[in-house]
């Protein structure tokens, strides 16, 4: 199934950056399934109805936000969440304040948070310190148990909105061949140089491709930075990030090279929702 999987996966994006078998279609639908993941059009909105929410993978404080029917900026007051936001799996969001009702026609049971939880009732069992370790026990039936401190999952990273992307040039070579609007005309931005020159990112994102399956591309490493935007970089002689990997901008993920080329050069390519765009509208201007 897997193997199924990432033909199917390997010949959407085929058909996405090269056109081939695909000239018809003008609909950029296939790359916003294989590379925007989900976003807040795949939920309905008020669909989360508890006092509180477990977060699972893939969820995003907005996308949480949304299914509550909770402005974003509330539901990080209300679990006192700084920007960017970041939440992990397994962690309990609370989407509403303590003795609050979300609906009306009755009170709603809400799950009080541990740490405030009254404990002055219930016996505590004798501590110990071990002086020579530091190390706290406590007797459970004449049982020693060194108590062990909680470890949270790795917070998921959070791609950033649209207008917070911070974009910078793939390489410092110079640009051979611009992008072009017409039918057969290039598709992003051609650099020249010389084989083994560093290839960047052009903003954060995770790797969401790093191969050559993709004929005509040679060593391609394509990067998702939010759900409107993915990068591609071409013709590379080396991959230096793997998939499902995590890079800031300015991060070198390869280098330059002529895999599937007639001479060393990077193609970089920058797609809107699916649609090839010029990379100089938003790449810094006077550097190249």
């Amino acid at each position: 199934m897997y193997g199924h999987v990432n033909r199917t996966l390997l010949i959407t994006v085929l058909c996405v950056l090269t056109g081939v078998g695909c000239a018809q279609r003008e609909d950029a639908a296939p790359v916003k399934r294989v590379y925007t993941g989900s976003s807040i059009h795949d939920y309905e909105r008020a669909s989360l109805a508890g006092s509180t929410y477990t977060v699972e993978r893939g969820d995003t404080l907005y996308s949480i936000a949304f299914r509550a029917n909770l402005d974003v900026r509330d539901l990080a007051r209300l679990n006192q969440l700084a920007d960017p936001y970041l939440i992990y799996p397994g962690q309990e969001l609370r989407l509403q304040r303590q003795g609050a009702s979300r609906r009306p026609g009755g009170p709603q049971s809400v799950r009080q948070p541990a740490q405030e939880i009254d404990h002055s009732a219930t016996k505590s069992p004798p501590k110990t310190v071990d002086s020579a370790t530091n190390k706290e026990y406590v007797d459970v039936k004449n049982k020693q148990n060194i108590s062990k401190p909680k470890v949270l999952p790795k917070p998921l990273e959070v791609l950033p909105a649209s207008k917070d992307i911070v974009w910078r040039w793939p390489a410092t070579a110079p640009v051979i061949r611009e992008f072009s609007t017409t039918e057969a005309g290039n598709k992003g931005l051609d650099f020249g140089g010389a084989k083994n020159d560093p290839v960047f990112a052009a903003a954060a994102g995770k790797v969401v491709y790093a191969g050559n399956a993709l004929k005509g591309y040679g060593n391609l490493i394509i990067l998702k930075h939010n759900d409107d935007y993915i990068t591609a970089y071409a013709h590379n002689s080396e991959l230096l990030v793997r998939e499902q990997q995590w890079v800031q901008v300015g991060d070198e993920i390869a280098k330059m090279g002529d895999t599937d080329a007639e001479r060393v050069k990077l193609h970089f390519e920058v797609r809107f929702r699916g649609k090839s765009v010029n990379p100089r509208h938003y790449l810094p201007r006077g550097a190249q």
